[in-house]
């Protein structure tokens, strides 16, 4: 499975960006994807992720009622909308997926299988 992020870029504060995270091998048949980002000197951080069958997502605190994740009905592709980014959300993010994920681990990078290359996202003040 290989996962291919874009979408990342330079944003004022306030601005909005569309992360996206196209998906290529095998099909997915359950688990969870979901996105991290890493801001500099950090460790690797939840931000959000989607339940592949359902569709229920999550989000770490910071970013609900900002950002929306989903993705699209061939279940090819994770998105990750930002919206009111603020400097804060300046980080390498990531996309990953995992088929044997349970929901008490979805919030932990290492649950995760497979992973794509980060896309940068910077919020300037």
């Amino acid at each position: 499975v290989q996962l291919q992020a874009s979408g990342g870029g330079l944003v004022q504060a306030g601005g909005s960006l569309r992360l996206s995270c196209a998906a290529s091998g095998r099909r997915f048949n359950g688990g969870y994807m979901g996105w991290f980002r890493q801001p500099p000197g950090k460790e690797r951080e939840f931000v959000a992720a989607i339940r592949w069958s359902g569709g229920n997502s999550y989000y770490t605190n910071s970013v609900r009622g900002r950002f929306t994740i989903s993705r699209d009905n061939a279940k090819t592709t994770l998105y990750l909308n930002m919206n009111d980014l603020k400097p804060e959300d300046t980080a390498e993010y990531y996309c990953a997926s995992g088929e044997r994920i349970i929901m008490s681990a979805m919030r932990d990078p290492r649950a995760y299988d497979y992973w794509g290359q980060g896309t940068q996202v910077t919020v300037s003040s």
